[in-house]
């Protein structure tokens, strides 16, 4: 893996309640990291939310445990056709019937077969490889902002792309293999909800490596906390101001 060689301690102005997570996906074991423990048995969201917790970097490798749907996403192994055919989100009462659950499965990205083995994770303050995928947790104050950001430089619209149920398909595997930039609400996905991984007003802010360097300058250079945010007052004062200045310029362009 390449070593970090952008600066993103401007995420730090956030005051984010938990680390930024570097993501790296890769078919060769990651030099000078340690492999999660052999006797851990979570699911591809808490491996994540693992580094969050612990602020520790490790990676996940295909002989680790995963509890979930984490390999299949991954390309590291088959989908039960007991599941691909939609039985299970029906004995969860996230859907009606079988079909309902089968039609999603056209829709959840993964990655191909074989060519991941491993995948790295890493706090911010703990991160030396450019990672694939950047994931934030934020609230939704710091979430405007990030959001804002992205769309700072750019004017690119703000998108929300995700399925009642494998929720980790589209913060880790989605802003992968797209390159676009995806936010959730885990409250809004099963077995997020159901783990209790993230407070009720986390949304998770996933940023693919092409959109990483835009990002961060962006928030280097704008203005993190707006004055017309403090209050309505100053919101409305602001904008009031703005319109009669401009009015008034117009009349002589």
């Amino acid at each position: 893996m390449k070593p970090l060689s952008m600066d993103l301690t401007v995420f730090n102005k956030l005051d984010l309640p938990e680390p930024p997570v570097g993501v790296k996906f890769t078919f060769f074991r990651p030099e000078g990291m340690e492999q999660l423990g052999a006797g851990e048995k979570l699911s591809l969201c808490e491996i994540f939310k693992k580094a969050q917790a612990t602020n520790s970097a490790f990676y996940f490798a295909r002989d680790n445990n995963e509890t979930c749907v984490g390999k299949i996403l991954l390309g590291m192994e088959e989908m039960e056709p007991f599941a691909e055919s939609g039985q299970i989100g029906v004995r969860l009462g996230v859907f009606q019937e079988a079909r309902a659950n089968q039609h999603l499965y056209q829709h959840i990205p993964k990655i191909n077969k074989g060519i991941v083995n491993y995948v790295a994770f890493s706090p911010l303050n703990k991160l030396t490889y450019n990672p694939d995928v950047l994931v934030i947790s934020a609230n939704p104050t710091q979430a405007e902002i990030v959001m804002r950001a992205i769309s700072y430089s750019t004017g690119e619209l703000f998108r929300s792309t995700a399925t009642p149920v494998m929720g980790c398909a589209w913060f880790l595997i989605y802003p992968y293999v797209t390159g676009k930039i995806n936010f959730i609400l885990p409250e809004l996905v099963h077995g997020l909800k159901g783990r209790g991984l993230f407070a009720p007003d986390t949304l998770l802010i996933s940023i693919p490596y092409q959109w990483i360097p835009t990002v961060a300058a962006n928030l280097q250079e704008m203005e993190i906390h707006l004055p017309s945010h403090e209050s309505k007052e100053a919101y409305y004062a602001e904008f009031a101001g703005i319109l009669a200045d401009l009015a008034e310029k117009s009349k002589n362009p």
